[in-house]
């Protein structure tokens, strides 16, 4: 019997994600207007309700972007013909299956590597993986995409970097410009970029997707403050805190808030802060850019890369690409 390697590879320095945790929420908390970055929503809670999310009917984007995955996923192991696939925030891995068959069919598939910052999360859809393709090489990397980019040693041939979901709509245009520089710096000829992009279009459509009338949006947003008092000690109370979502047209992206219902004060001892908050405050928790093609080309291009390939849902709602170290 055929047995997977599984192995795990730890990029981030002892400390790193606690330490993060701590300058984030004391700068963000401290700025005005008050800010706390959304990718401390993803613990272990936050997670299970995120997969929630995008199984509800107003939530498109992971539907799209699997629609075109299982439209294309041959084209692209074609393309490619890569040796190893790499996944940059791989969460539960789900749509990544459409690639990883895609790619053994056309016979040159060795090795599977999800990166992700949680690494509960990781190491469980990394097994999970490993136990359905029998002989696959699997590496989970336990990394911080922006700051600890860690791709394991390189075994030879061709490397597809994945970065699905839209996920680079959470960062900001010069956080998204340093993280595609540092990755085309990690990236030689024959590798290959595949970006998934949510897109612009209706604002009802956006707003919909990101604030669901049975309320799990809700409760994945205010997750991040149940993160900071279980890991700071604070004593936010959910239910004093409402939920905004909102479509800023200048900057075409999505925010998502959360309001204070009342004149209140938040202790973070492990800190040492205390944080006022007045009735109807609002504190930034999320952003999520969409995208139009030709600014995707352009953004892919001043980092180094040139887009080879552009594929949508039969809906047009979203965006995949595939792009090569130019």
């Amino acid at each position: 019997m055929v047995r997977t390697a599984l192995r795990i590879a730890r990029c981030l320095p002892d400390g790193f994600l606690a330490e993060a945790l701590r300058a984030d929420a004391r700068a963000g908390l401290i700025a005005s207007p008050k800010v706390l970055p959304s990718k401390w929503n993803y613990d272990e809670r936050g997670s299970e309700l995120f997969e929630k999310i995008t199984q509800l009917d107003d939530y498109y984007p992971t539907r799209a972007e699997r629609s075109i995955l299982r439209a294309r996923a041959g084209e692209i192991a074609a393309t490619t013909g890569a040796r190893t696939l790499i996944e940059l925030g791989a969460g539960a891995a789900d749509k990544t299956r459409l690639l990883l068959d895609a790619l053994r069919a056309r016979g040159t598939l060795a090795s599977f590597v999800p990166v992700d910052v949680s690494e509960a999360a990781l190491v469980e859809a990394a097994r999970r993986v490993a136990e359905e393709y029998p002989g696959l090489s699997v590496t989970a990397v336990v990394s911080d995409f922006e700051q600890y980019l860690g791709l394991p040693r390189d075994h030879g041939g061709a490397r597809l970097v994945g970065f699905l979901g839209s996920t680079i709509g959470n960062l900001l245009p010069g956080q998204r410009a340093a993280f595609m520089a540092s990755l085309r710096s990690r990236l030689r000829p024959g590798d290959a970029f595949l970006l998934g992009t949510d897109l612009v279009k209706d604002p009802a459509v956006l707003v919909a997707a990101y604030d669901d009338a049975a309320g799990v949006s809700a409760a994945f947003s205010k997750n991040i403050l149940s993160v900071l008092n279980a890991s700071l000690g604070a004593d936010f109370h959910l239910d004093a805190f409402g939920r905004v979502v909102v479509w800023d047209a200048n900057h075409e992206w999505i925010e998502v808030r959360l309001r204070s219902l009342r004149d209140q004060v938040v202790t973070l001892p492990e800190i040492d802060l205390v944080v006022e908050f007045a009735q109807g405050e609002e504190m930034l928790t999320q952003v999520s850019a969409k995208f139009r093609r030709e600014g995707i080309a352009a953004e892919l291009a001043a980092s180094g890369f040139a887009m080879r390939s552009w594929w949508t849902d039969d809906g047009g709602q979203f965006g995949l690409s595939l792009s090569a170290p130019a």
